[in-house]
């Protein structure tokens, strides 16, 4: 349930007053905040009833995790319970500023997500993987001594500065204190909130970027929505972060020029979103426009589709195809690009079609999640994205063919599905992708159903490391073939396929362990 913007404010207030009179005398007048602190640190976040769980994820030994959490849902504690919990701990450890963190704190709800099509006996297993991960990086990163999320007291704003305005001018000033401030005080709601940051959010378009505040209001349905503030923190201090450095080109800062031309070119300030949803001719061939379109012309593109009142999810669908073509076309990874379980060939981790699929979805939803201000611009981002993947990978994708190719096909005589699941997994266990991908293709050309074929995939998206990507990119394909329109949408499954077989192999830390305990 969404809180008022009167009840976010009160919580506000009891921060303030905790800090005032001190703990103690807060908790003799029942006023344990979920924004201020515990005795272990004068300066540290508390969360109220999560608290203890968000310790115990904290401060557990990670050889002794998951027994632990296993016996919390023996004895009654619910698994979004653990999600919560480990949500809270990530942002407040690491406070969107670790590499492995903020890619482990986006792989929660996609696995918690997971867990939702799975037997009730084998539900904990995916979230179990994640969260074995999260608490092995906390003691890694250096535990509750070296958290990097604490408390914070509101700041002024600019009079007559939009709230997003004044979040992204005060990113723009470097210096994250102030930052951080200024979002504490345009955040009375979590909508006031997401719609803000995603001002300095646009500014770029670097995956993580884009994908962080996604992850991150999506999961304000586990910890609640008085969380908002935390959750988001962590993408102002990733923009922060991103200002500070010294290396940033003139291209890094492209987006930040051209979304305002475009809004002026097609006229979108003040408009509302259109509702025109065009036929699948319509969106296949802007799906190719956006594809072998520079990155302002796929912008300018998306703008007039906006101007002529195209709804705008169809237009994310476009561009959600336009990602897929970049995970069926890629070569792989090149020699000078290899590293620990990303052989050559592989497309698995973060790959370009990964990313840009990633990317696609997060733009998606968070056109459905803000406002119209935000609507456009994220629709316009992720088209001038998916054509500054494909240009910036580097190689000739407008030459190179999506799988699966005719000679993969041709390989396969069998037409009963049950045989193609089972040469499916063979397939993948082999890390054949062109194969897979083949096979995969295959059954949604014969109609089959696709829960057999999720059901495969799933298990490899659970037992696999996947490069810290496999929970985020099987609910990014599970969730846009759902969306796509049924002529286009195995497209997402193939390239699913693909991906499976590139990253078996590199089995996930602690899958094993969990299995054992829940006798999955």
């Amino acid at each position: 349930m969404r809180r008022s913007r009167r009840e976010f404010l009160a919580d506000v207030g009891r921060g303030m007053l905790v800090a005032g009179v001190g703990l103690s005398t807060a908790v003799d007048l029942g006023l344990s905040p979920a924004t201020v602190v515990e005795g272990a640190e004068a300066n540290a976040l508390t969360f109220g009833s999560h608290e203890s769980l968000v310790c115990l994820m904290q401060e557990t030994q990670v050889n002794k995790l998951l027994p632990t959490l296993v016996e919390k849902l023996r004895t009654g504690t619910e698994l979004k319970q653990l999600v919560a919990a480990a949500a809270l701990a990530n942002a407040r450890t690491f406070g969107g500023e670790d590499y492995i963190g903020f890619h482990t704190m986006m792989a929660m709800m996609p696995a918690y997500q997971m867990a939702m099509e799975l037997p009730k006996e084998q539900q904990a297993l995916p979230v179990l993987k994640v969260l074995y991960r999260n608490t092995n990086r906390i003691h890694e990163f250096g535990g509750r001594a070296k958290e990097v999320l604490h408390p914070i007291t509101a700041g002024s704003l600019p009079t007559g500065t939009e709230p997003g305005d004044a979040v992204r001018n005060a990113v723009h000033g470097k210096n994250v204190n102030i930052a951080e401030q200024t979002f504490a005080a345009v955040a009375t709601t979590p909508e006031e909130a997401f719609n803000s940051v995603l001002y300095a959010v646009q500014d770029n378009t670097e995956v993580h970027r884009v994908v962080l505040p996604y992850r991150a209001y999506a999961l304000l349905d586990l910890v609640g929505s008085d969380q908002a503030l935390t959750m988001l923190r962590q993408s102002v201090r990733y923009c922060v972060k991103s200002e500070q450095r010294d290396n940033r080109s003139a291209e890094f800062d492209r987006p930040r020029s051209l979304l305002p031309k475009v809004f002026d070119q097609h006229k979108l300030a003040g408009l509302t979103p259109g509702t025109q949803v065009p036929d699948d001719a319509w969106v296949e061939a802007f799906s190719q426009t956006l594809f072998k379109a520079t990155p302002d012309q796929a912008a300018d593109a998306a703008g007039a589709a906006l101007a002529d009142e195209i709804a705008p999810d169809a237009i994310c669908e476009a561009i959600s195809l336009a990602a897929n073509q970049l995970v069926l076309r890629d070569s792989g990874r090149r020699p000078g690009e290899i590293s620990a379980g990303k052989p050559v060939g592989s497309v698995h981790g973060d790959s370009i079609g990964v990313h840009a699929s990633d990317s696609a979805n997060a733009w998606r939803n968070m056109v459905k999640f803000s406002n119209a201000r935000n609507q456009f611009a994220c629709t316009i981002l992720g088209a001038f994205q998916v054509a500054y993947d494909r240009i910036n990978r580097g190689g000739d994708f407008l030459a190179w063919q999506p799988r699966p190719h005719t000679e993969d096909l041709e390989k396969i005589t069998s037409r009963d599905p049950n045989v193609l699941l089972q040469e499916a997994d063979s397939a993948i266990r082999g890390n054949d992708q062109a194969r897979a991908a083949a096979l995969i293709h295959l059954c949604g050309e014969l109609k089959q159903s696709p829960r057999p074929v999720l059901d495969l995939l799933l298990k490899y998206a659970i037992s696999e490391d996947g490069a810290l990507h496999a929970e985020k990119y099987y609910r990014t394909a599970a969730e846009e073939f759902a969306n796509t329109r049924q002529p286009f949408r195995w497209r997402q499954l193939t390239a699913l396929a693909r991906v499976t077989a590139s990253e078996f192999g590199n089995p996930a830390a602690g899958c094993d362990e969990a299995m054992e305990l829940l006798k999955a």
